[in-house]
């Protein structure tokens, strides 16, 4: 036999053996992989100990003094994790009567942990504070262990919960923790960071980690958020709302401060609210914001915005006056004052010191539907503000579309529109700053990791009303205060004041019309009168015990215009 052939039979041996040994393993696989997959399926995860994020990071989210100084409203906080590990329990009840002297557990939740079977990691409390961790490893118990975790933590608990938001798991938890509401949802590519799982167990991390290892996605350009929210204004603000809701036994009340000029958003809240930390035993709806998801027909705070706008087109002047029979006939329809009375001939300033229908219904048959029209769609209220919260809705304003006069004379004191209140105060923002309209926001500049810092510009808006007309309604509302509100007893000695209330019937969507003892509150003003530094909107709806905004939101605006005035210093004007 040649050499050659004996290299051959050589080959052909070796491969045959090598294939022998391929079928075999093959078969060996098919039989792990396949026919006992369940069975090394739970052995494989009984000894996977622990596995959970790489320490949780997240963008910061600040407030910021009056002294321009940063107060965190969203940041991580460094603790551990506590698990067990059923398997080295011996007397479940003994553990946990140590554990709950040195820190607040649920027995259920520890003994139903401490007893599964089989298992060898079970998370019992995922947000343990270091002081308490070190407490709990001085108890030395078997079983009981604790790894380092990080969490979102909101210092300022409740305050400007509804704005700050909080973060939660997707709604399909296929994207792990992010923000669900407010700015956090909002600027979530900015606060995201990339995060990746490590598990304890050696082997298990060797090939669980590494995939995480290598496709990891970064955040590009992840940074802080500095917002234009003041803490101390904002916890008054809360305080303030909370007392409102008490003593009126609302179903709900809310306010926004605003620099009517720039649109920065110092406070902004609704109550009932909830602690940011401690989310438990609220529904979804809870969690919502009304001041940009919600629309409410406003009632008489529109009244200004329908002077001014009649004495921007030349229809009318303060001095104008028409005869007030207490009543008007539209389209079969009746139109009445609030007590249905008549005050005779009276000028366009006795319009807003007596807040009267027939009036502003006046004023639009004086400009004529299309002018006023234009100007109330001039004003964007039936559009969204570019406010930088989630979920903004859209006014309801097709009633100035209607061919009919009665749908144009409703509309004119706040009634057959509905409006959110972030629109509202938009709008309403135009009577003092010089007629223009802004973009009400909440943050002033993002901090990025890298070091720079980003001021956040917002677009100037449109020029409704002239500069003399808004000096004209902020003096025609500042006689409101002076004269009419209180009787002019609130009026205040040094600093003037434009405001003007607003009670709206609410209206019965499901049998139609309205109902006859259930209405809106609404307060808005801004001081000083002729250069505005802030405004002040307030609503509350449903107010038991009192049918008129001036009994229910006059001393709490007062209250707060005070504050503000005090805490910012403000000179006297007059």
């Amino acid at each position: 036999m040649s050499v050659r052939q004996t290299a051959i039979i050589r080959i052909r041996v070796i491969t045959g053996f090598i294939l022998c040994i391929a079928l075999l393993l093959i078969a060996r696989l098919y039989y792990l992989q396949i026919m006992q997959h369940d069975y090394y399926t739970e052995r494989a995860n009984r000894q996977y100990t622990h596995t959970v994020r790489s320490l949780y990071d997240r963008g910061s989210i600040y407030f910021t003094t009056k002294q321009d100084e940063k107060v965190s409203a969203a940041a991580i906080q460094a603790g551990y994790v506590m698990a067990v590990d059923p398997t080295n329990i011996t007397d479940a009840e003994a553990a946990y009567q140590q554990l709950a002297d040195v820190m607040t557990l649920d027995k259920e939740i520890f003994l139903n942990a401490a007893n599964k079977p089989n298992r060898t990691y079970v998370e019992v409390d995922s947000t343990v504070s270091t002081p308490v961790a070190e407490a709990i490893a001085a108890l030395e118990l078997d079983g009981v262990l604790l790894y380092r975790n990080q969490w979102r933590y909101y210092p300022a608990e409740a305050v400007a919960a509804r704005v700050v938001g909080f973060v939660g798991h997707s709604s399909d938890q296929s994207e792990g923790l992010v923000g669900r509401y407010g700015l956090e949802r909002y600027y979530e590519d900015t606060l995201e960071r990339g995060n990746s799982e490590l598990a304890v167990n050696f082997f298990a991390e060797i090939f669980t980690g590494l995939g995480d290892l290598i496709f990891a996605n970064e955040t590009v350009q992840a940074g802080d958020l500095v917002t234009t929210i003041e803490p101390t204004v904002s916890r008054m603000l809360d305080q303030t709302l909370e007392e409102t809701q008490a003593t009126w036994e609302s179903r709900l009340t809310g306010g926004i401060i605003m620099d009517p000029e720039t649109g920065e958003i110092v406070a902004m809240n609704v109550v009932p609210t909830f602690d940011l930390n401690d989310r438990s035993g609220y529904t979804i709806s809870d969690f919502r914001n009304p001041l940009v998801e919600d629309v409410y027909e406003m009632g008489s705070i529109i009244k200004p915005l329908t002077v001014a706008a009649g004495i921007d087109s030349g229809a009318v002047t303060p001095q104008t006056t028409y005869y007030d029979s207490g009543a008007l006939d539209l389209d079969t329809f009746t139109i009445r004052n609030y007590d249905g009375k008549a005050r005779g001939t009276v000028s366009m300033q006795e319009v807003l010191n007596q807040s009267l229908n027939t009036g502003v219904a006046f004023i639009v048959d004086q400009m004529g539907k299309t002018s006023f029209r234009n100007y109330f769609k001039s004003l964007k209220l039936g559009s969204e503000t570019g406010i930088d919260l989630p979920n903004e809705v859209y006014g309801l304003i097709s009633n100035l579309d209607s061919p009919r006069d009665v749908e144009y004379a409703t509309a004119s004191f706040g009634q057959g529109i509905a409006l959110t209140p972030v629109a509202t105060v938009r709008a309403l923002a135009t009577l003092g700053n010089g007629g223009h309209l802004v973009t009400p926001h909440l943050v002033e500049a993002i901090e990025y990791e890298d070091g720079s810092r980003k001021e956040v510009l917002y677009p100037d808006g449109d020029q409704v009303f002239t500069e003399e007309t808004s000096t004209t309604i902020s003096r025609m509302l500042t006689t409101v205060v002076d004269e009419a509100l209180g009787g002019g007893d609130v009026a205040l000695p040094n600093h003037s004041i434009a405001a003007k209330t607003g009670t709206a019937q609410i209206a019965d969507n499901e049998n139609g019309g309205y109902y006859e003892d259930r209405f809106l509150h609404s307060f808005f003003g801004y001081f000083p009168s002729y250069d505005p530094e802030y405004l002040v909107f307030l609503y509350t709806v449903e107010p038991q015990g009192a049918r008129y905004a001036s009994e229910t939101l006059t001393e709490p605006f007062m209250d707060i215009s005070k504050f503000l005035i005090n805490y910012y210093n403000v000179p006297p004007d007059r």
